[in-house]
């Protein structure tokens, strides 16, 4: 078994606003292993400031060679060892899989599901980002009018009361049986003001919000997700909690509705689908959504939640975001209306 190990430079096609900044690109490391005629492929994506295994470069790198070194002698991947190093165990899950995977019309089976053989599209949200006010609303209606039927606002750029202004027209055009609303609020509230934002956003039968404060806090998310009138999903609170025993640990305490789990930050698809079953035994739910990878990491992860919640995938998923870049990395994936469908006509060259 040999590898290579490729750096890449993504540019957005417009600036991607966060309550971390504004990302113009993004960097992402690609594995690619190989058996004799057999190739596979896998992308590392630390996020800057949010991934729990980002670090300068030069030392990312050279631990990503050192992971790919051991797993090149051994043949297997050391999963105890890269718990804490999520988006490097991702990557190599990913190139393993694709290392081992059919390859029909340019398609990789990752995992043998209606979605990976191209009959069934996985339902996901529309995404707007966070901006001025003209600049989301203007989002927001493109969404709309390219059909999705669920979408997901970025907030806490703005002013609240403008945010709140935006949803109030929303739902004002749209009721919630014709748009599912999901928020995202990104860690953007305080503790003593996020309750009363929570009880006005309720108004307008917002699906869920997403960390609605800082992660860390785990006393007062509890006592958020017992008091807010509006469900309360966890996304950043999860990042760096590896430990089986400290995950169902944290979600006992803080027992959120929803759980919502990117590989590249919480575990690799191993780690992935111990929140999952933790969270299915507590009564939680969840739902898998991408971390601003390529198409590469993009379609991993759809084949991933296909195989995790099966065929009929009900609850729309975020899986979007590979349409962002330029310079994106071309594979057989398309968005029809709010379904992405791995599609046998865009063959990968």
């Amino acid at each position: 078994m040999k590898y290579e190990i490729e750096e890449r430079v993504l540019h957005f096609k417009q600036p991607a606003g966060t309550s971390r900044g504004v990302y113009l690109t993004r960097k992402i490391w690609l594995i690619h292993l190989s058996d004799g005629d057999k190739h596979g492929v896998g992308e590392c994506a630390p996020l800057p400031d949010l991934s729990c295994d980002a670090m300068p470069d030069e030392d990312y790198e050279a631990l990503l060679k050192r992971a790919c070194e051991r797993f090149c002698e051994t043949g297997e991947i050391d999963y105890d060892a890269m718990r804490d190093y999520p988006s490097m165990l991702f990557g190599l899950e990913m190139a393993l899989l694709d290392l081992r995977s059919n390859k029909e019309d340019g398609r990789s089976i990752l995992f043998d599901n209606a979605f990976s053989r191209g009959e069934i599209g996985i339902p996901i949200n529309g995404l707007v980002w966070m901006g001025n006010y003209e600049e989301m609303l203007q989002r927001m209606e493109e969404k709309l009018k390219l059909g999705f039927r669920c979408v997901k606002l970025k907030i806490g750029a703005i002013d609240f009361e403008k945010e709140f202004d935006l949803v109030k027209r929303i739902r004002e055009r749209f009721s919630h049986h014709e748009v599912e609303l999901r928020l995202d609020a990104n860690g953007g509230f305080t503790y003593d003001e996020a309750l009363y934002k929570l009880e006005l956003l309720s108004q307008y039968n917002i699906h869920s919000i997403e960390q609605p404060i800082k992660q860390g806090q785990w006393a007062y998310m509890a006592e958020l997700c017992r008091e807010s009138p509006l469900p309360i999903a966890l996304d950043e609170e999860l990042i760096g909690v590896n430990d089986p025993e400290m995950k169902r640990h944290m979600l006992e305490i803080i027992k959120p509705r929803y759980i919502i789990l990117k590989p590249s930050l919480h575990g690799g698809m191993m780690g992935c689908r111990e929140w999952i079953n933790i969270a299915k035994d507590l009564g939680i739910g969840s739902w898998i959504t991408s971390a601003l990878e390529s198409n590469i990491g993009l379609n991993a992860i759809a084949q991933f939640a296909a195989d995790v919640y099966g065929d009929h995938i009900t609850m729309p998923q975020g899986l979007g975001t590979g349409q962002l870049f330029t310079d994106n990395i071309p594979m057989p994936l398309t968005i029809q209306g709010d379904m992405l469908f791995l599609d046998k006509k865009n063959i990968r060259t």
